[in-house]
């Protein structure tokens, strides 16, 4: 279904240029839609300021390149994709755009602007070979609600141009705690235009989820347990998908393990459990500490700016409980963090329909231009995009989806709740859809997808299910119809020996 939606799209917009080819603003705004449908989905990290945008996105890459401080770049939208050598380019407000010096100082990328203010740079692109941004390019915007108001309406124009689609597809959104102005800013990253829909764009992230614990073994339980409760929150699950505590600095941290960290927490590690806790009482305690013999004060600061008292509390843990190698440590630590949880979710509800959300933005943008630049002869290209968009199933399934979380529909809850799973609200793939385990075998899968096929067709033709309700079946019916020819596709396939 993706491949002809994206298909659709792209023809979509060939015919677009045909029909403006001689307005050269919009020849060039439509090549650039173009380009984007055979380019990795664009994926925005949003929120307020010191939110832990840049250290989540340094733990998704898995390299310490977005800086993290508080300096001029932490105040420029900056765009990081795949690419064979690192380069970075600045693209300034006024003038042609120029590559920038690398450089490394204790193993993180620094940015240097080359004399450069940042309201006089309009974007950042860092070039970077990380196997992660081969799925998706990644967009680190400033701070919302800034103290600068220039800083916050950078994101804002960026994430929520007024007359044009977003240039992210779809946006990760941090909050430490869930305010009306975090409810406000995804409302107005929500689209409302046939055949978009932003409930299925907006992943929000609970960071700095170990200090929800004030820095507890037991942090990101408890954080666990108020994430759940935002997910469940009627304002905010109309605008995200889902809701994932992070503790970002550990997680980049994990993903970034250097042997000297290692050895500093294996030394830790052999101090018994009351020398441990007196020492990690307060981060001032733990850099003055005496023991034990061989730390320096210089590397316990460094454990605390990279790890936090709840990472090496956590790691110290692990160690003694038999995590000995640095890679076992490493990845159990990124487990722990939340970083996996969040990597699954963006892999079940943001990669896995990529292309519908790409060919969805394209579609957005030609709608704005018919709105927008009206002209005579356009009248078959406005045809073709109500074909488009009523056409696609994987449009149908988005607005359905938001109806679900938004006004609702007239069915059962428990049905309304099956309904939003087939069609993709907790996953696109099969056995995700079809709630059953994800090493299901394909003829596992079809025989479920035909009991489930049934069960909505008998929904779909009783008397007793409302008018209005009947649509939204015949999208679950064909939902479930894609899922069963798929399966049983695969089931005919032939075995290797």
């Amino acid at each position: 279904m993706t491949a002809s939606t994206t298909a659709g799209a792209a023809a979509l917009i060939r015919e677009a240029l045909e029909a403006y080819a001689d307005d050269p603003d919009a020849v060039q705004s439509l090549k650039g839609y173009a380009q984007r449908l055979a380019e990795p989905l664009r994926i925005a990290v949003a929120g307020m300021v010191k939110a832990g945008k840049s250290t989540l996105l340094n733990a998704i890459i898995g390299e310490e390149i977005a800086p993290t401080d508080t300096g001029e770049c932490t105040r420029i939208v900056t765009w990081y994709r795949h690419g064979r050598t690192p380069r970075i380019t600045l693209h300034p407000t006024d003038g042609l755009p120029r590559n920038l010096p690398l450089k490394r100082v204790d193993g993180r990328l620094v940015f240097v602007l080359d004399g450069a203010r940042a309201e006089e740079v309009e974007r950042l692109d860092v070039e970077w070979p990380s196997p992660a941004l081969k799925a998706m390019t990644l967009i680190d915007t400033p701070g919302i609600a800034s103290l600068s108001q220039d800083v916050s309406a950078r994101s804002i124009r960026f994430l929520t141009p007024e007359d044009t689609p977003s240039e992210a597809d779809a946006v990760i959104y941090l909050m430490r705690h869930l305010h009306e102005s975090d409810i406000r800013f995804l409302e107005s990253f929500r689209d409302i235009g046939a055949g978009r829909s932003g409930t299925v764009n907006a992943i929000a992230v609970l960071s700095r989820a170990d200090e929800v614990g004030a820095g507890r073994i037991d942090s990101l339980l408890s954080a666990g347990t108020i994430a759940e409760r935002y997910s469940r929150d009627p304002n905010l699950r109309k605008l995200a998908l889902g809701v994932v505590p992070v503790a970002g600095l550990l997680a980049q941290s994990a993903r970034t393990l250097r042997q000297a960290d290692f050895e500093a927490l294996q030394l830790l590690a052999t101090l018994d459990r009351a020398a441990r806790e007196r020492m990690l009482l307060s981060a001032d305690r733990f850099r003055r500490s005496a023991e034990p013999d061989g730390l320096t004060e210089e590397a316990r600061t460094s454990l605390l700016e990279r790890y936090g008292l709840f990472g090496i509390r956590l790691a110290m843990v692990l160690v003694r409980n038999g995590f000995g190698e640095p890679t076992a440590l490493a990845h159990e630590l990124a487990r722990r963090s939340g970083l996996d949880p969040l990597l699954e979710l963006l892999d079940r509800q943001f990669q896995a329909r990529a292309g519908a959300l790409k060919a969805r933005t394209a579609l957005a943008a030609v709608e704005d231009l018919l709105a927008t630049r009206p002209r005579q002869g356009t009248e078959q290209l406005a045809a073709s995009l109500e074909r488009l968009q009523a056409g696609a199933h994987e449009f149908r399934e988005l607005r359905l989806l938001a109806a679900l979380r938004t006004t609702g529909v007239e069915l059962a809850p428990e049905l309304a709740a099956e309904a939003e799973r087939l069609i993709g609200g907790q996953g696109a793939a099969a056995s995700q859809r079809l709630g059953v385990p994800s090493d299901s075998p394909p003829e596992v899968l079809a025989a479920q997808a035909r009991q489930v096929l049934g069960r909505w067709r008998a929904v779909a033709e009783s008397p007793l299910t409302a008018r209005s309700a009947v649509e939204a079946c015949r999208v679950v019916i064909r939902s479930c119809e894609g899922v069963l020819a798929d399966c049983t596709g695969r089931t005919r396939q032939p075995q290797s020996a």
